[in-house]
């Protein structure tokens, strides 16, 4: 067995060797979130700084990956795609260290990451010293696609997204919306809260989170929106949050509860609710008055959702585990006012918070989920009264999971026609009135959705 495939040593808890370790886990498919707040549970860092660091970190190099991995693939002479996934993490993470982080001195974010490999990988810290330092020395010269030239390329490589992606963006957007869109993806989004009218209002809500010593303003679109800045703690410290006055949600998605637009004392059936986020925004705007379904195929969600249902005090709410693409059953057919569709998807609309999704979807994996998409919107429709309306949502930019998907469903259901929606600025509605978000143009994820109803209702 040779040096280079040893296991991997354990080194001691501090944010780079940790960062390595979660961006080696993302590679296999982990998601950032869930991995940095398992690790900061397990491990003891310090200082609120470290723990701002790590995070910096990980979300940093995963949104600039690709010009990161360019700059080593200009300086590399070897095969870069065939070397060990943390060996790449180790040279991302030290380029991004000295690029766009602290600005430490190349030598020694150099001579930590050859430390850190010498733990890590023993016998490839050579590699790691040689490649770092010739980027250093490079690093002025090294040249990117231009705009003018190939502006696909420049795209994919200076704002770091998959030339696929760009292309399928592309053809749809046009290369400026593209271009500004890939652009925004890689800003750090704001830190969303919703009001839980059930328990305050917007204004007393942002009075006490002043007092509290964190900045709070309304947000522009949702008025339930607050945007948070300069917390003294994380908000799931704070009382506010744990008296369940306020929720963590993006503004593009409370807008989707504003196009449901349910009223007290109607029937509402969220279909794929997962833990109930946007099922507690439903319940408030329905003032506690009248029944919510929240379906999810997940029995694992159900108990989360009941701890969030009891935090924020929504009581109408009833959790089911019932797979959405089957038949209904006979008690819930045709039982409802309202029936929000918001079906699993690519999750494009969310690279701002999620920036793995661009790297860990693939062109073969965009063709899944319409036919499940697709299932589950024709199956909903039998859960509707005769007036009632369906709103289909998703969190991407993907017109195989939007567009085509509604095309698809009016085909297949003729009585139904696309509403446009009066609950939500105009700016947001197409010409066929269905509602989207971009990053670039409202500073919300990219959100869609389409309000279906029957003709003639």
């Amino acid at each position: 067995m040779t040096s280079s495939n040893k296991k991997p040593q354990v080194m001691k808890d501090t944010p780079r060797p940790l960062a390595v370790q979660i961006l080696n886990r993302v590679e296999e498919g982990g998601f950032a979130q869930p991995l940095l707040d398992a690790f900061l549970s397990r491990v003891t860092l310090p200082t609120p700084q470290d723990r701002g660091l790590l995070t910096q970190l990980v979300y940093g190099t995963l949104r600039l990956r690709n010009r990161l991995d360019w700059i080593i693939r200009e300086v590399y002479t070897g095969d870069f795609k065939s070397m060990e996934p943390g060996i790449r993490n180790i040279l991302r993470v030290a380029l991004y260290q000295v690029m766009f982080a602290d600005r430490v001195p190349t030598y020694a974010a150099t001579d930590e990451a050859v430390k850190m490999t010498k733990t890590l990988y023993p016998g490839r810290s050579n590699l790691v010293n040689a490649i770092l330092r010739n980027a250093a020395r490079r690093m002025d010269k090294i040249k990117y696609p231009l705009f003018d030239e190939d502006p696909l390329s420049h795209i994919s490589v200076v704002h770091s997204h998959p030339l696929w992606l760009v292309r399928m963006w592309t053809k749809k957007l046009g290369l400026e919306e593209t271009h500004s869109l890939c652009e925004a993806n890689n800003e750090i989004p704001p830190l969303m809260v919703r009001t839980n009218r059930l328990k305050t209002t917007q204004p007393d809500l942002i009075a006490r989170l002043k007092v509290s010593g964190c900045g709070a303003v309304p947000s522009r679109y949702s008025p339930d929106g607050i945007v948070l800045s300069d917390l003294p703690v994380s908000v799931g410290e704070m009382p506010l949050y744990k008296e369940g006055q306020m929720q963590i949600q993006d503004e593009a998605s409370q807008l989707i509860s504003l196009l449901v637009d349910p009223k007290p004392g109607e029937t509402v059936l969220d279909v794929c609710a997962g833990v109930g986020i946007k099922t507690t925004h439903l319940a408030q705007l329905m003032r506690n008055s009248g029944r919510i379904v929240a379906m999810d195929i997940n029995r694992k969600k159900i108990e989360p959702s009941r701890l969030l249902f009891r935090r924020l005090g929504a009581t109408i709410i009833e959790p089911i585990t019932y797979d959405a693409t089957q038949d209904p059953p006979e008690d819930l057919r045709e039982r409802f006012d309202r029936v929000l569709v918001d079906v699993p998807c690519s999750g494009l609309g969310t690279l701002r918070r999620n920036p793995e999704i661009r790297w860990n979807t693939t062109p073969e994996d965009m063709k899944k989920n319409p036919p499940l998409q697709k299932a589950i919107l024709n199956r909903s429709v039998s859960y509707l009264k005769k007036e009632g309306v369906v709103i289909y949502s998703t969190c991407t930019i993907s017109s195989a999971e939007n567009e085509a998907v509604i095309e698809g469903f009016l085909v297949d259901n003729p009585g139904f026609e696309c509403v446009r929606p009066a609950t939500v600025p105009a700016e947001m509605l197409d010409e066929t009135g269905r509602f989207r978000t971009f990053p670039h143009r409202h500073g919300a994820d990219g959100f869609f959705s389409a309000t279906l109803k029957r003709k003639g209702d």
